[in-house]
Formats: C-alpha cells, sequence, structure tokens
C-alpha cells in the first residue's frame, strides 16, 4: 500500500500545499485533478522523492521514501516517474532510449522486452530512429514504454497523453491501463483529461486551495459531486434552483419539454457531432443543455431534469 500523509509543502514562503492524506492499494489507479497550478505535477514529484518534504510521511508498504537530502541520485528504485517533458536522451535511437536501464546481461531478453514495450505504444517502426527525430507525441509514446521497461512497482504519470493525437489516444489509453491492471502496477496519474480519469481510475482525488477537495470513486463524484468546482472539471455544469434547492446538473439531464419551471431564452448552438450544445439563458444565468436538433437564438423552450 502506498501512503502518503503531507502536512505541508512550500517553494518558498507560501505554502504549496497542505493536510494531503490518501492510502492506494496495490496494483489500484488513482486520478488527481484541478485546475493549472493547485499543485498535482508538486505532489507526484514529492512521492517519488524528487522534492524534500520536511512536513510529512511517505511509504511503500514499509519502505520511508525520501527526498534528495537522503538520495545522491533523488527518486526510489521501486517507483517510475514520467514527467510532462519526457526527458528522453535525444541523439540514441527510440529502442535504446526504451532499453536504457534494462541490463545487458542478457542481450536478446534485453530486445525482447523493448519489442514488446514499442508494440505496446505503437512506436516498433521507429525502434532503429533517433528520438530527436520524433514530433511530440511520438516522444510521449517512447516515453511511457521507457518507465514500464523495468515494470516499477508503482508508476506516476503527469499528463501522459497530452501529445498524442486523438485518434491514437483512445486506443493507446486502453492499451496502457489495460497493461498496468494485468501487471499489477500501482498508478497515480495527474491529469486535465476526463477520460483518463473516468474510464480508468478506481478513485479520484480533486485537488484545490491547496489541499484535498473531495475524494471519492469517479462515479460518485461524477453523480454527486458536493461542490460546482468538482462537477466542473467533467465539463460544463450548471447551478439550477429547483424546488427550492441548489443543484448541480450537467446539460445532458436536461430535456426539452412542452412545459416547466425552467424556461429559457436560447443564445447559441454549438454541433458536437451526435447533439448540439445550447447556450441558453434563465433570467441571468447561462443554462446549457443538449439538443438532438439545432434551436434558432431566441428561441423560449422549457427544460426538465432527467434523473439518472
Amino acid at each position: 500500500m502506498l501512503k502518503i500523509n503531507l502536512n505541508n509543502f512550500s517553494y518558498s514562503t507560501s505554502s504549496t500545499l497542505e493536510n494531503i492524506s490518501f492510502t492506494v492499494e496495490v496494483g489500484k489507479q488513482l486520478s488527481i485533478i484541478g485546475e493549472s497550478g493547485c499543485g498535482k505535477s508538486s505532489l507526484l514529484k514529492i512521492i517519488y522523492g524528487l522534492l524534500d518534504c520536511d512536513n510529512g510521511t511517505f511509504f511503500w508498504k514499509d519502505t520511508q521514501i525520501l527526498g534528495p537530502k537522503f538520495h545522491l541520485v533523488p527518486g526510489m528504485l521501486f517507483m517510475k516517474y514520467l514527467a510532462q517533458d519526457f526527458d528522453l536522451m535525444p541523439f540514441i535511437t527510440v529502442g535504446e532510449n526504451v532499453g536504457k536501464f534494462l541490463s545487458n546481461f542478457y542481450p536478446e531478453e534485453k530486445q525482447n522486452r523493448i519489442d514488446e514495450l514499442l508494440e505496446l505504444v505503437e512506436m516498433s517502426e521507429f525502434k532503429n530512429v533517433k528520438a530527436k527525430f520524433l514530433s511530440g507525441g511520438q516522444m510521449q509514446r517512447v516515453a511511457l514504454a521507457r518507465v514500464l521497461a523495468q515494470e516499477p512497482e508503482v508508476l506516476l504519470l503527469d499528463e501522459p497523453f497530452s501529445h498524442i493525437d486523438n485518434f491514437r489516444k483512445n486506443d493507446l489509453r486502453r492499451k496502457i491501463f489495460t497493461y498496468l491492471k494485468d501487471k499489477q502496477i500501482t498508478t497515480l496519474v495527474a491529469s486535465h483529461d476526463i477520460n483518463d480519469v473516468l474510464s480508468f481510475s478506481d478513485e479520484v482525488i480533486v485537488l484545490k486551495d491547496k489541499t484535498i477537495l473531495e475524494k471519492a470513486s469517479p462515479k460518485e463524484l461524477y453523480y454527486n459531486p458536493k461542490h460546482k468546482y468538482t462537477a466542473a472539471l467533467f465539463g460544463d455544469v450548471n447551478e439550477v434552483e429547483l424546488n427550492g434547492k441548489v443543484q448541480l446538473i450537467y446539460p445532458h439531464q436536461l430535456k426539452v419539454v412542452d412545459k416547466s419551471e425552467i424556461r429559457v431564452e436560447v443564445q447559441v448552438s454549438y454541433f458536437k457531432g451526435n447533439h448540439y450544445l445550447i447556450e441558453s439563458k434563465l433570467e441571468n444565468q447561462t443554462i446549457f443543455f443538449e439538443s438532438e436538433k439545432d434551436i434558432a437564438k431566441t428561441s423560449i423552450v422549457y427544460l426538465k431534469k432527467i434523473d439518472l
């Protein structure tokens, strides 16, 4: 089990993170979400041992995780950390980057491992290409393969698919997270991409104002957020008073009906492929809802909440 107990961390006089405590079971995936600057990357660096934090304790099973004050080379051997800058060596090949930290004692096994991982990230054809000739998305895929090469017990991923094209991202994401589950690699993911969070996480932490705002399963956070901030991280959200109670309602939970207490005036229709996202006004409040058809500007429609 990974045990995190951080009382306070700061880069200067003002604190960056406060009162961060949680555990992650072996083989589980935890996602960390929140707006830019909330401390997601800093938290991963502390957990890996790249940053010193005197006000807290961090353990993987019975081993304490310590920072640069205690290690000539920062980082823990049982962990791997994929930063947003990839840290590839530009003048060696893709295959050499992936196998950089693998033993040369059994060269055939090493090459088989490299080939396996390049196939996983769909980069086999670039094995003999120098890293400096790759695009940002290709570099990110190679960096993913490299952190997986030694099968770490704990893997820390910071925006792991941010540079990868959408047409490739979904398939790659499924492959990577299935691999991590099969290998029982405990994984922490800091991400802005809600698809990383909803489909693959066992638990989610929401960071805001230096600390944990909410922690729950993806379904619980999505359907029962305690704060509008949390709901807004999953997409557009409305804050509407119904029956004397303020409710958080996603656009897809509102349906056009003949008559209701929610009377809105359409402002803009946004084509989304299989539906339209309609921006409307309820008095002075903006309300978003979904519609199968385009709705003309200034049209008056009535909305009803659908219970899911």
